[in-house]
Order: structure tokens, then sequence, then C-alpha cells
């Protein structure tokens, strides 16, 4: 193979062609995060994506089916492209078939069922390469979000950072379930992050402006599909995010489940989104519309909740004769999919105690590794 430099570019002008696989369940911005550092390191990134009965028998069943996997990582801006129904443990073969000079995964333990390193034939191969993991996120500590029934990780003021960190068993009341890997993390933000993220592509004088706001709680297939279809209305897609006390002022319970910050990077992800507006007014005002400078106002199937003092919030656009309703065709909420975590929860905590067990035997004999190498 052609030298390459330490980012993984060839010298020869060669395309570089990056693989990298995984379950991508639930994808949040982690996910996204790890796509973006991998699609930096050459030129096409190529995503394998394994099937429910792989990871079912290897991590405990998927949360999200594949069909609806499939297309969430499709949605991600920085994926050429998918491959379905990809090997859970990577093999060379795999690499040669798509054309990929390497594969890339983050810094965390990956194994199968039978305690395997997932990669442990491409690491051989000297043909992979790690990105950090994103701190403070994962489809584990999402699971226990939903499971704990609480509203600790959008605290406001001095603890709005904090997220409750006890782990998902017995509702999270159990001191002994935690764990710095299955628990509840937290995520600190950065403007640098956000930048990571933009595409940084300010509307043209000529762009017909699209404007969405909502929670965009969990981000999923219904959001995905709900976006595609705004997007298809105009050139710029803008979309306003509601703060976490308006969330769950309208949503009621522990919503939402994501803090305002993750749900930016989770829609600034989608390759239909252009721009965010971070903590959005509840109602579309009229400045709001004149910043921006909207053609058109759009709102999905669900329910519109009223404002305080029983205000519609689109009454403005709609006055404007500037507000569109649009079905997706996918009728999939946040409520759904929290939903399918209640009525598997001892599937899912079930699974969680496993893979901590699994992680914490991992990392006791990699530490073992570490010192015996000091030693000697």
């Amino acid at each position: 193979m052609e030298n390459r430099n330490e980012n993984g570019h060839g010298n020869s002008g060669k395309e570089i062609r990056v693989w990298c696989d995984g379950c991508y369940d639930m994808v949040h911005f982690g996910h996204a995060n790890s796509l973006r550092q991998a699609k930096a390191l050459g030129h096409k990134l190529v995503v394998g994506i394994h099937n429910d009965e792989d990871i079912t028998r290897n991590k405990g069943p998927p949360v999200f089916t594949q069909e609806e996997r499939y297309k969430m990582v499709r949605g991600i801006k920085w994926v050429d492209e998918v491959v379905e129904d990809a090997p859970y443990v990577t093999t060379l073969e795999t690499l040669d078939k798509y054309d990929c000079d390497f594969c890339v995964h983050g810094d965390d333990i990956t194994l199968t069922a039978d305690g395997i390193d997932t990669y442990h034939l491409v690491k051989k191969a000297l043909r992979y390469k790690e990105v950090s993991r994103t701190a403070g996120v994962s489809t584990t500590d999402l699971v226990g979000r939903m499971l704990l029934l609480t509203k600790n990780h959008f605290k406001q003021g001095d603890k709005e950072y904090e997220v409750e960190k006890d782990g998902s068993s017995q509702l999270g009341q159990d001191h002994t379930a935690r764990s710095p890997w299955t628990g509840c993390s937290q995520f600190l933000p950065t403007t640098q992050k956000i930048i990571q993220f933009s595409d940084g592509k300010a509307p043209k004088a000529t762009d017909r402006i699209v404007y969405v706001a909502g929670a965009f709680d969990l981000f999923h297939v219904g959001h995905l599909d709900f976006l595609e279809k705004a997007k298809e209305l105009g050139d710029y897609l803008i979309v306003g995010l509601h703060t976490d006390p308006v969330v769950n002022q309208y949503k009621g319970g522990n919503y939402p489940i994501m803090n305002l910050h993750e749900r930016v990077l989770s829609v600034l992800a989608c390759k239909y989104v252009n721009e965010v507006v971070i903590g959005a007014p509840y109602s579309v005002t009229t400045d709001l519309m004149e910043h921006f400078n909207v053609s058109v106002v759009c709102h999905g199937q669900t329910h519109i909740a009223l404002d305080v003092g029983y205000i519609d919030p689109y009454a403005i656009p709609k006055q404007m004769g500037k507000f569109m309703l649009i079905d997706s065709g996918n009728t999939i909420t946040t409520e759904d999919i929290v939903e399918r975590i209640i009525r598997h929860r001892l599937e899912f905590e079930q699974r969680n105690k496993k893979k901590e067990k699994k992680e914490i035997e991992v990392y006791e004999a990699m530490q073992k590794v570490k010192l015996a190498q000091k030693s000697g």
C-alpha cells in the first residue's frame, strides 16, 4: 500500500476511503462526532451497520430497528456511503470489498458476546485508527436517563450541566448501580464543538429560507423525515430549538431527555439542516421572521400546544401567509421511543448490567497489562 501521512491522507493524491462500523442505535451526537473525526482522516466515509440479529446476540436488543438505523446514519452530513448488514467483527476482506484503506473507531472497548475485540483483525494488520470518543454521551447513557424518570439532566443555574449519575436499575435509586461506563454521564458543551458541527455557511440573498421549531429530543427517524420534507420547501433550513424548561412545560414528565446543548449538536449533524437557533422563542415572532428573512414556517402533524396566555405560537406566520403544515409520512415520536424503552425495561437493564460487567473485566485486564509493562 502507498505511504500515508499521520492524518491518513495518501501522498500520491489517491482518494482515501475510510471505513467505520457499529450498531448506531439511537444515533446521537457522539456517533456523529466520531464519524466527523473519521471523515477528516480521508476523503470518503463508508459506514457499515450491523443487523438486529447480530446486535441482539452480542449486546442485547437494539432500541431502533435496522431499517431505522440505516436511515439515520444516511442522514448524517459526514457520511458518504452506508453498508447494510455489516459483519460484527471487522475483517480485512470487508475493508477490501469496499475499497477502504483503514478502519476507524472510538477509543472505547467493543467486544463480541465471547469477549473478543471486534477490531483485533484490522488492528493486527495495522489498518486501524482511533479517534476520541465524545465524553458524556452513549446509547446506554440515554437509555439510563429514560429509565431513571428524573429531570436531573436539565437542571438550571449552577446545576445546569449536572446529570444524574446513578445507573438505571431500581429507577436509579440503587447507588451500587453507578458505573463510569453505564451510568448517566455529563456532557460539557463548548463553542468549539458547535463550530465543528456547523457548516458555517450563511444563506445567499436569493435563498428561500425555511424555519421549523421544536424540541427535537432523542433525534430519530421521525425528525429526520420531517426535516427532509421541510428542506424540500426551500434552499436553507433553520431549526429553532426550545429551551429545556419550555420543552418540559409543553411535554411534561422528565422531558426533554437530552438537554439543549445535546439537542443542538444532534440537529446540526443532520445533513438537511443549515443553521440552528439555540433557545428559540416558543411563539414565532415578527422579529424572528424578519431577522432570518423567513419565507415559510413549517410544522408537522403533531399537536401544537398553546403558548402562555392561550396564544397560538404560529399566529404571526399564519397572518403573514407563511405557515404550512407538512406530512412527512412518519408518525414516530420521541414518546414512542421512550415507550419502547419502558416496555422492554428489564431487557435493557439486563443488557446494561452485562455490558458493565464485561467492560470492567476488560478494563481490569488492561490495567494489569499496563502494570506489567511498567514493572518490566
